[in-house]
């Protein structure tokens, strides 16, 4: 559990230092906004449409009698709205970042001048960053729609289905929200989506404490957009600790105790 704590708090340093940058904070915002319109327009749509789909859906409950067939249309139409948000939730961060590239691309390369030495940088055109983006996020929202059709169907399952299925569908939604964030400063150091998610799985309880309470803040209307910049800025502290760069977040706490014993550090690693 102390890994979930260490990136609960790299999210925590991230807002921190974004708040002491207000000029940052000022540019990540535009890209959330003109997301989060889209969005709310498409889950409006959703969920004047859902009733209409549920029944096209379920013919054969044309002739059901009175409760049943409301009943059962009732709870489908709530798990497709449901599963819409939740698809919802996990793409929104991926359509933000290809939004707004070249914002948060620079956000991310001044997080790491301010944590000493130079940011590292692709050398890849824009046009080809862009299509490196926008493929590796297809990738990730075909495995996070796989599992959503999984636990989709779970939600059937009584009790289970009501309260297991969320619960791994939070953790589902936020690693892969961890990994499309620490996507902006590990594709700059030419890490590849097979290698990042290799890195995210070695530190999975981290991947968790960064990404599930922000999936759950981004639930909240108008949160996600206040909170992506700082979010950007925590998952690039988050990917130098990845690459070896830095200590790590929990590092800083027992720095003096590492100093006294140096084969400590390598335990930590460990």
């Amino acid at each position: 559990m102390r890994d979930f704590g260490v990136g609960f708090r790299y999210l925590l340093r991230g807002q921190k230092w974004v708040g002491g940058h207000g000029r940052r904070l000022g540019f990540g915002l535009l890209p959330g906004l003109v997301t989060l319109v889209l969005y709310i327009g498409a889950l409006v749509g959703l969920g004047y449409g859902a009733d209409d789909l549920t029944a096209w859906a379920t013919p054969f409950a044309d002739d059901w009698t009175s409760p049943w067939q409301g009943l059962f249309r009732g709870a489908l139409t709530g798990l497709v709205f449901a599963f819409g948000l939740f698809l919802a939730v996990i793409t929104f961060t991926a359509v933000t970042l290809l939004v707004g590239q070249p914002f948060y691309e620079s956000l991310s390369e001044e997080v790491d001048r301010s944590e000493g030495g130079e940011a590292p940088e692709s050398g890849l055109p824009l046009w080809r960053e862009l299509w490196i983006s926008a493929r590796d996020s297809l990738r990730i929202v075909l495995r996070v729609a796989f599992y959503g059709v999984l636990l989709f169907a779970c939600g059937f399952i009584p009790v289970v289905g009501q309260t297991v299925v969320p619960a791994i569908g939070f953790c589902v939604s936020g690693f892969f929200l961890t990994e499309e964030l620490t996507a902006v400063a590990l594709q700059r150091r030419r890490v590849e989506l097979k290698e990042r998610l290799g890195l995210l799985r070695g530190r999975r309880m981290a991947a968790l404490g960064f990404g599930v309470p922000l999936t759950l803040a981004f639930l909240v209307p108008f949160v996600a957009v206040f909170l992506m910049p700082g979010a950007v800025a925590g998952a690039t502290l988050m990917a130098r600790d990845l690459c070896g760069e830095t200590a790590g977040d929990g590092a800083d706490d027992d720095a003096e105790e590492d100093d006294r014993n140096p084969s400590s550090v390598v335990e930590n690693r460990m």
